[in-house]
């Protein structure tokens, strides 16, 4: 049971927090048109990427410092509750299809587990215990890394999964979105987005929510360029699971290659439909087994496989 001094507590360290300020000119804003309070919560947004360009060397670095991890066999392992551990696990799942991730490489751990996603789960956010025994669970090494995610920088489960991750030395990041916080100073890579007051008095899903999204897209997918899942702009690591990505592999081989559509489909048949294998038969000119070596001997890059095939 909360005592009446814990609520307290509780209360003035949110009064601190830029993201829980009130104010007071929007005090009325339900008095506006449908239309003014859509434009005041545009121009809101429009603020966010600002505040996260602030932090990009801060990013930059985080990212580079998770690609050496991931190289030598580590993992991307997100935490946060409510809405920032739905954000990790949103990021987290999207990596498969796009990088062709193993399922267990970027994962995403929500307070409450996977019926948090949908539903709150009282208390879970406030218990730095669940957050160790979830990293005990997915058995965490020093090769891996943590992301610490919480717009307010103190809630416990983020902060208690950081720091535990760090006693272990696991790499570890704090992504929040205020100054100064304990999740910052906790991690070995501190990240504050600092977006400011919500439209709603503490509504952190919605500027913080999107800093918060735009920095975990830019960890997920610059870590994954850094590792050669891409070449260059393009999706080459894609897991063609369904009809869309399908089209989209073979549209992606066009790209890189200018090939026609009889050499596309030929080279993605000899690879079992694996991209990266493909373009690298037709620009290495290569048979299927040969690519897949080069790029097994290049850890995946496909340009310095290239090279290799241009060496051969």
């Amino acid at each position: 049971m909360t005592s009446t001094a814990d609520h307290a507590h509780l209360r003035a360290q949110l009064d601190t927090l830029t993201t829980e300020a009130f104010r007071p000119e929007l005090a009325e804003i339900d008095r506006r048109s449908t239309l003014e309070i859509a434009r005041t919560m545009n121009d809101e947004d429009a603020t966010v990427p600002a505040a996260v360009a602030r932090r990009l060397p801060e990013i930059a670095a985080a990212i580079d410092a998770t690609a050496a991890r991931m190289a030598r066999g580590g993992r991307l392992i997100y935490a946060g509750a409510g809405t920032a551990g739905r954000l990790g696990v949103l990021d987290a799942s999207e990596c498969p299809p796009t990088f062709n991730t193993d399922p267990s490489e970027v994962l995403g751990l929500i307070a409450g587990g996977p019926s948090a996603m949908v539903a709150a789960v009282e208390g879970a956010e406030d218990s730095t215990k669940f957050a160790i025994e979830d990293l005990t669970a997915i058995g965490l090494t020093d090769l891996d890394t943590v992301v610490g995610i919480s717009a307010s920088g103190r809630t416990p489960y983020a902060v208690g999964a950081v720091e535990h991750a760090r006693a272990l030395g696991a790499l570890t990041i704090g992504l929040s979105c205020n100054a100064d916080s304990a999740l910052a100073a906790a991690a070995e890579h501190g990240i504050e987005i600092v977006v400011g007051p919500e439209l709603l008095t503490g509504s952190t899903r919605l500027k913080a929510g999107t800093a918060q999204k735009l920095v975990l897209n830019m960890l997920s997918t610059l870590t994954m360029i850094r590792l050669g899942k891409t070449y260059g702009n393009l999706m080459v690591d894609v897991r063609a699971s369904n009809e869309k990505l399908r089209a989209r592999s073979r549209r992606i081989v066009a790209l890189a290659t200018g090939a026609s559509d009889q050499e596309i489909e030929t080279a993605l048949r000899s690879t079992d439909g694996e991209v990266k294998n493909a373009i690298l038969t037709i620009l290495g000119q290569v048979d299927a087994p040969t690519a897949a070596r080069l790029l097994d001997a290049a850890d995946g890059h496909l340009r310095v496989a290239l090279q290799a095939a241009e060496d051969h």
